[in-house]
Formats: C-alpha cells, sequence, structure tokens
C-alpha cells in the first residue's frame, strides 16, 4: 500500500479495502509504520514503540467493524496487556499491566491494531504536551507551536498522516484542545457515555475517554465500539436510539442553535476565533437551522472548583504511591505543575471538595435550562489558535503568571466538563497565518446522536478532509 493510498482512507474507508481483500491488515500496518517513520522524529507523538507486537497482531485472522485498522493508544487511563501506562510520570514508568482494560479489549474485539502508544503531559494535567519524560509533541502544521494537550501525541499522529484516527481523553478540553490545534475532529462524549473502568472515575468524573480523527463517521464508529457499561459503574449514559455511525450519515431536523463569542474563561477569544464561531453560524443557518446569538450562564466560581476537584484527585493518586513506596514525593519525582498540583490537593479539606462537586453539579443544572431553549450552543473551542511551544510555562518557567495564560488559551472548554454535556470541536476554519481554528458544537446530556448528525452535515457541505498538515 503506498504512501497516497493510505493518506486517503480513514478508518472505516481503510476497513472496507481490507475487508474486501484489496489490502491486508499487514500492509496497512506497515504503511502507518513508514508514515511514522518519516515524521514522528520531526512531531515526537508515539513515545511507545508496540511495532513487533501489531504485526504478529495484523498476522492473525481478524474481524469487527474496523478489523485491521492500525491504532494508538494515548500513554495516559485505558490499560494494554503487558505494557506500562507511563502517564509520562516515571513514578509509573515500570507498573506493567497484567489485563487489558475494558476499553482497550473493546478496541481490540473491534479489530484495530495497536502499534504504540502516544505522548501526552505528566499525568495529563496541561493543554499542551511537553513532558519532561519525554519532550514535547510539535504541531504538524507548524513545528513550532503546540499540539495542544493533554493528547497532543494523539492529535499529532493523526494530523501528521500517521492513521487516521487514535484514542484521546478529556478532562479539561484534552480532545477538543488538540483537535482544534492540528485541524481534526475531537467529541468529547457525555460523562458516563465511556466507561474508565477498572479505575476509578477520573477527576471526580470530569475526564472521559474517546478519540481525535479526521472523519466525523471514524468518530461516530469509535464511540459505537466504546460505549458499552460495565458492571458496577457508578454512573452511565442513557444509550442512543440509533448508532452513532447511522446518526452521522443522516441529516439532523432543523436545531434550535445558539451562538456565543463569549470566554467562559480568561479575557476573550481572538478576532479570528469569534469570526469563525460567526462563519459556523451563518452555515448553520444556510443549512436551514434557526440560529440566533445567545448568553450561556458563565459561572467562574464553578470552573475555579473543578480546579479544587482535579488537584485533590492529583493528591488522592499521589498519596496511594507515597503509602506503597513509604517515602514522600518530591520534586525530584514529579515535574513543577504535578508538584504544585499536588501540595494544593493535599491541603483541601473533604469538606471543600463536596462543595467543589456541588458547585459543578449546581452549574449544570444551569446550563441545562439554558439548554431547554436551544439544541446546539456555539462557541469558539480556543481563545486562540496553537500557541509557540513553551510558552505557556514560560522561561524560566513562571507559575504566577501560569493560570492567566492557562485560561487565555483555553477559556470554553472545561465548563463542558464540569456539566458534563457532549461537546465536539470542529475544523471549520483557518487563520490568516495558515493555522488550524476549531469550532465548539455542544448538546444536553447524552446527545451525542445530534451533534455526529449535526457534525456530519456540516462536513458534508464544507468538507475539511482535503486540508492536511504541510509536514
Amino acid at each position: 500500500m503506498n504512501e497516497d493510498d493510505y493518506l486517503a482512507c480513514d478508518a472505516v474507508g481503510l476497513a472496507e479495502l481490507i475487508a474486501a481483500n484489496e489490502v491486508t491488515a499487514l500492509e496497512a500496518l506497515e504503511a502507518a509504520l513508514a508514515r511514522a517513520a518519516k515524521v514522528n522524529p520531526q512531531i515526537n507523538a508515539i513515545t511507545m514503540d508496540l511495532s513487533e507486537r501489531a504485526r504478529r497482531e495484523a498476522s492473525l485472522p481478524a474481524a469487527g467493524p474496523l478489523a485491521g485498522v492500525p491504532f494508538l493508544l494515548k500513554d495516559l487511563g485505558p490499560a494494554l496487556a503487558g505494557t506500562p501506562t507511563t502517564s509520562s510520570s516515571k513514578l509509573f514508568k515500570d507498573e506493567i499491566a497484567a489485563a487489558d482494560s475494558p476499553l482497550t479489549a473493546a478496541y481490540r474485539g473491534a479489530g484495530l491494531v495497536i502499534f504504540g502508544k502516544t505522548n501526552t503531559p505528566e499525568l495529563g494535567l496541561e493543554p499542551v504536551t511537553e513532558p519532561a519524560m519525554f519532550g514535547p509533541t510539535r504541531n504538524p502544521w507548524d513545528l513550532s507551536r503546540t499540539a495542544g494537550g493533554s493528547s497532543g501525541g494523539a492529535a499529532a499522529a493523526v494530523a501528521a498522516g500517521i492513521l487516521p484516527a487514535a484514542h484521546a481523553s478529556d478532562g479539561g478540553g484534552s480532545i477538543r484542545i488538540p483537535a482544534s490545534c492540528c485541524g481534526l475532529f475531537g467529541l468529547k462524549p457525555s460523562r458516563g457515555r465511556v466507561s474508565s473502568a477498572p479505575r476509578n472515575e477520573g477527576w471526580g468524573g470530569f475526564s472521559t475517554s474517546h478519540a481525535v480523527s479526521h472523519s466525523v463517521r471514524d468518530s461516530a464508529v469509535l464511540l459505537d465500539i466504546a460505549s458499552t457499561p460495565q458492571p458496577g459503574d457508578p454512573y452511565w449514559a442513557a444509550p442512543p436510539e440509533v448508532p452513532y455511525a447511522d446518526a452521522a450519515a443522516r441529516d439532523p431536523a432543523r436545531l434550535r442553535i445558539a451562538f456565543s463569542t463569549l470566554a467562559f474563561a480568561g479575557p476573550g477569544i481572538d478576532p479570528e476565533c469569534a469570526e469563525a464561531v460567526r462563519a459556523a453560524s451563518r452555515l448553520c443557518e444556510d443549512l436551514g437551522h434557526h440560529v440566533e446569538e445567545a448568553a450561556p450562564p458563565v459561572d467562574r466560581a464553578a470552573l475555579a472548583a473543578a480546579g479544587v476537584v482535579i488537584s485533590a484527585s492529583v493528591a488522592a493518586e499521589l498519596d496511594a504511591i507515597v503509602e506503597r513506596r513509604g517515602r514522600p514525593i518530591t520534586a525530584d519525582d514529579v515535574e513543577p505543575i504535578t508538584l504544585n498540583s499536588y501540595e494544593r490537593g493535599r491541603g483541601i479539606s473533604g469538606s471543600a471538595y463536596v462543595r467543589a462537586l456541588r458547585a459543578a453539579h449546581a452549574y449544570g443544572r444551569a446550563m441545562a435550562a439554558f439548554f431547554e431553549s436551544y439544541d446546539i450552543l456555539i462557541t469558539s473551542t480556543l481563545g486562540s489558535t496553537a500557541i509557540p511551544v513553551g510558552a505557556l510555562h514560560g522561561e524560566p518557567l513562571d507559575l504566577e503568571g501560569y493560570a492567566d495564560r492557562l485560561f487565555a488559551f483555553m477559556p470554553n472548554t472545561q465548563v463542558f466538563n464540569v456539566t458534563g454535556q457532549p461537546a465536539a470541536s470542529i475544523p471549520l476554519a483557518m487563520s490568516a497565518g495558515g493555522l488550524p481554528i476549531g469550532v465548539q458544537f455542544t448538546a444536553r446530556n447524552a446527545e451525542e446522536g445530534l451533534l455526529f448528525s449535526l457534525a456530519g452535515q456540516l462536513e458534508r457541505a464544507a468538507p475539511w478532509a482535503g486540508r492536511r498538515a504541510p509536514i
């Protein structure tokens, strides 16, 4: 399989070629590995090579909707038997998984061939991917820029053509941020849609797994594969009326759509991002939907409460390591951002944690009331295009200014981790400087099917598949 043919395929299309015996799974894998050898040294997206294991799997008969399609796991979250999930931290580099997690088993059961793991910031804590353990992942559109985070390795690999879709996860925007930076489709599912078993719920339920992809249908098929509740899950989202793949293939009925150029956090958004929102709104109106500007509820105290939940969760995770090894966490063990979050978390009382969760849930109810009048809300995914590598941290590291730079870059993603709603970054715009701009579309809880239908309609009306990174 030559490179041009490989790059022209999305995951569904590649699976169809393999099922028709026009290409073998091993040939598809070799095409992915050849592309990785060519571009990964420039972008640093893949940090764990599982190619020999993948070759053995690709040589065996396989079944499933994506049988034989090459795939990458983010090095954070789901376990793959016989490998560590390092979370880009030396604290976890030697912890080898005894078994696949249910999500990994679902991917493999669908026929996906996992040939590596992708880069992530330490513990997934940042919207850029620049871990000390592996070094920064760079954006295929501009190697001086970030690919975003925390699923930056996944997004860079897909944008660079190593594979058509990859596993990703999102606790504050970590699917949508890199999707916006890298010109991809990235949907964060509803809370409870994808089980985190056998692990505990990430960050009080704010975090979830899914994927980044070029095509809407790839994302839909992957969510169909991933969205099976597991025994003992503390909550789960209502199942869809039809498979997501079917929803993505059909236009939605006329929708009530609100749009806003606000920033839920931070000082505001760049003019090009605001224009992208307005252009997306005009496109939706041209497609027959009712569109109007509206002001969704903003609760910055609830977003601050999310920081309490995250820091307390980091403290709980690292304190478990302290108990196992019998010595404290120090600056020699983790990066400064992680240590700062850990130390903050250790000072949070049980009462403060419960109050933070209550604030988050109250905001979810307020946002749900807004969505009684609208089916969809359109906002900018980010406050700007991809920022330069190193810009978030500062040189030297500037912790005092970190939060301001953080929310200037990602003002609009964490809100929907707090409320639990599904939200997708759709690559509908480009900046004058040639960088992708994602537009965020959000629906009511458990209405991923509606998002897929609208996203599919937008993809057919304004295709982005031919817009590829120039790496």
